[in-house]
């Protein structure tokens, strides 16, 4: 079995996120939040333009959050050269047990 498909038991703690496909979807859902906003807004349902516009804006705070992540490097996006994540031993190892002083 390939490396990066090894499950290491820690993943809620080190899981990693496909941020390239995020930032698609991300972007297809603004263009898409956008226009059902403009669309709502010339036939004349305020509400509903209004609805969309705040989904906008909540997958425009993603959009940015998903840049930040991709500009901080492989730690948030690792390529396929870079394993999981090994997983603690020592605390697996050291549970119910005390540590001497």
């Amino acid at each position: 079995m390939p490396m990066r498909l090894i499950r290491t038991g820690d993943e809620p703690i080190h899981a990693r996120s496909p941020l390239r496909m995020r930032l698609g979807l991300a972007t297809w859902g603004l263009l898409w939040t956008l226009g059902g906003a403009v669309a709502f807004a010339v036939v004349g349902r305020p509400g509903w333009a209004a609805a969309c516009g705040a989904l906008a804006v909540v997958t425009l705070i993603d959009l940015v959050l998903v840049i930040r992540h991709i500009r901080q490097g492989p730690h948030y996006q690792p390529g396929r050269d870079v394993p999981p994540y090994a997983p603690i031993a020592e605390r697996r190892r050291s549970r119910g047990r005390r540590r001497a002083p």
